[in-house]
């Protein structure tokens, strides 16, 4: 009998053989098709990437340019200052991080937690986001001490602005803070933490100061630690700027104005250049640099001062008597009178049922032209300005650069105001009325100019007649804006006139007998008298309702011209208030006066020889 070894139902199915066979082989082309696809088509790709976790680009902080004045004394600098940031590619706990974080240097968490949040929008995860922009040592010192405990953390070296005239230049240099979320998107160049200018020049001139950032590479090892660095792209440090303004000069005419609020402008004629700007009262922009604290910046916008404002271009004010060079011009050019015309001045003027009053009683008597300007004769200037109109002297005031912008690059420059029929039908939807002409023919009513402008129209009258654009930077060439539209006879008939002033009028506390000097003294009423022919002395009426004091002048001395111009608010009298400051800035300028002890006592001292002291 034969016993077969193998049976029928022994022997494997061939089917299934295969099926494994197949199944083998589609793992291995799979695997091989996706080998293909990391290291061939997406091979160059994961490279990068895997640099990537070694190498990173960094920015390059750029230092902003400085500000100097006109003999290179420096009034914006930068200085080397270290910020904190956090790599979130190299921090495995945010939480714990920001809270060591605010533990070492005293800043509330939450206020890290949410400087974290509005960088991550714009950092990308392997850069340092910003989370405090300028550290103090002690807080500098504890961090690189404990820096390899909490991965992610890195001291950065920034610029940080400073000032070191603090708030002798407050209102011409502005300040630069932190950038916000409009001027970041506004900006592409810019990073979280950067500083821009806010105000002032530093804002005017933002582009040329602040250059560009570079870039260079640097290569991170696993505790986040950077080596081998190599720069890619040099950054580019911002432009450096001169100014015209003389720093001295400055602080002397900040020393006479200490204790009062306004204004004082020296202006060189010819060339439109700024030699000095002083607002007072002032401040310390250096506060500004690194975020004000609230309670500062409460007491300063509270202070009834306003010291953050600057009275030269943002101050507007009813110009008083110092108008009247501007109507005495329009009733030349215009044809409404010559200068030996003789008018009448009983101190009373009537229009309809109102009376205007001169501001001396009893009148001047009989005046041409130059005796209404010598000793600033209201009634003069009322009967010109009714006989001219207002539309027609609204026009010509405009034609002369008031009522309208310097161009100073300066922000949030005034226009100031000079009013219409037109405009007060749009304004108050009413009439105009004649006796509104009267009261704006002297520089009041509705009409408001700023210390600029004022200084501007005066440099013109002594500049051949060229309205020139104010101009802080010394390196800019001059720019004429405009013409005046008058006569040089005429013109030269109202700076005479001026002279004439000095020697026998209102502005006597400018004479000396070594320079040529012309000036307009004015007095500007703030609040309506009651009756008029009581006129109380200035130290007996409430601070807020005295008269502001104008002095608009010019001097030549050895070649050399100059405009000066000041104004203090609620001073009184423009000739004995303001007077004596702007003769004492003469006397910076051109030296103490022959016969005349340089005084270094109270600035604002009555005129040596007063007259007129109703203007």
């Amino acid at each position: 009998m034969r016993l077969d070894s193998e049976t029928p139902q022994q022997h494997a199915p061939r089917s299934g053989l295969i099926l494994l066979q197949a199944l083998v082989l589609g793992l291995f082309c799979l695997f091989t098709l996706r080998l293909w696809y990391l290291q061939v088509h997406k091979g160059t790709r994961f490279a990068d990437m895997a640099r990537d976790n070694q190498l990173r680009q960094v920015r390059i902080n750029s230092a902003r340019g400085r500000i100097v004045d006109r003999n290179g004394q420096p009034l914006a600098v930068s200085e080397p200052s270290f910020a904190l940031g956090l790599v979130r590619e190299d921090c495995a706990d945010v939480d714990a991080t920001l809270a060591k974080v605010s533990e070492w240097t005293g800043v509330d968490k939450a206020q890290l937690l949410e400087t974290f949040r509005r960088g991550k929008k714009r950092v990308k995860p392997f850069e340092p986001l910003t989370l405090i922009t300028d550290l103090p040592y002690e807080s500098l010192a504890r961090i690189e001490a404990n820096a390899m405990l909490y991965p992610g953390l890195e001291i950065v070296v920034r610029q940080k602005r400073s000032y070191p005239t603090g708030a002798l230049m407050a209102h011409v240099l502005g300040y630069v803070a932190e950038a916000n979320e409009e001027e970041l998107e506004k900006k592409p160049e810019l990073s979280l933490g950067d500083s821009v200018g806010k105000q002032g020049l530093e804002y005017a001139l933002e582009d040329e100061l602040r250059g560009a950032k570079g870039r260079k590479q640097v290569e991170v090892d696993a505790f986040g630690r950077q080596h081998n660095e190599q720069i890619l792209d040099p950054p580019r440090a911002g432009g450096d700027v001169r100014l015209a303004i003389d720093v001295n000069l400055q602080r002397e005419c900040a020393r006479l104005m200490e204790g009062q609020a306004g204004a004082i402008v020296v202006m060189e004629p010819d060339t439109g250049k700024i030699l000095a700007m002083v607002s007072e009262p002032s401040y310390d922009n250096n506060m500004f640099v690194l975020g004000v604290p609230a309670d500062k910046w409460k007491e300063l916008r509270d202070n009834p001062r306003h010291p953050i404002q600057n009275r030269v271009t943002q101050g507007v004010y009813p110009p008083g008597s110092v108008f009247k060079l501007l109507m005495a011009a329009a009733g030349l050019s215009q044809g409404f009178v010559r200068p030996g015309d003789v008018v009448a001045c009983p101190g009373v003027y009537r229009v309809g049922n109102r009376d205007f009053h001169d501001w001396k009683k009893g009148g001047h008597g009989a005046l041409d032209m130059r005796g209404a300007l010598v000793h600033s004769c209201d009634i003069y200037f009322y009967k010109l300005g009714d006989r001219m109109g207002i539309d027609r002297l609204s026009e010509y005031a405009t034609a002369s650069g008031f009522g309208t912008r310097t161009g100073i690059d300066l922000p949030h420059e005034k226009a100031g105001l000079i009013p219409s029929k037109e405009w007060k039908r749009k304004r108050f939807g009413a009439a105009w009325s004649k006796g509104e002409t009267v009261i704006a023919s002297i520089g009041q009513g509705y009409v408001l100019t700023s210390p600029l402008q004022v200084a501007r129209y005066v440099s013109a009258l002594v500049g051949g007649g060229k309205l020139m654009k104010p101009e802080l930077v010394e390196t800019e060439p001059p720019k004429v804006d405009a013409v005046l539209p008058l006569k040089d006879a005429d013109r030269q008939f109202i700076l005479d006139a001026m002279v004439a002033t000095v020697e026998q009028g209102t502005a006597k506390s400018l004479l000396r007998s070594d320079a040529v000097l012309g000036g307009k003294t004015g007095t500007a009423q703030v609040v309506k008298l009651i009756n008029p022919d009581v006129r109380r002395k200035t130290h007996a009426m409430p601070y807020e309702q005295r008269d502001h004091a104008w002095m608009a002048s010019w001097g030549k001395k050895d070649g050399k011209a100059y405009v000066v111009v000041c104004l203090v608010e609620h001073g009184g009298h423009g000739g004995e208030i303001a007077g004596p400051v702007v003769r004492k800035v003469y006397e910076y300028l051109f030296g103490p006066a022959p016969g005349r002890a340089a005084r270094a006592g109270v600035p604002h001292e009555p005129a040596a020889e007063p007259a007129d002291v109703g203007d």
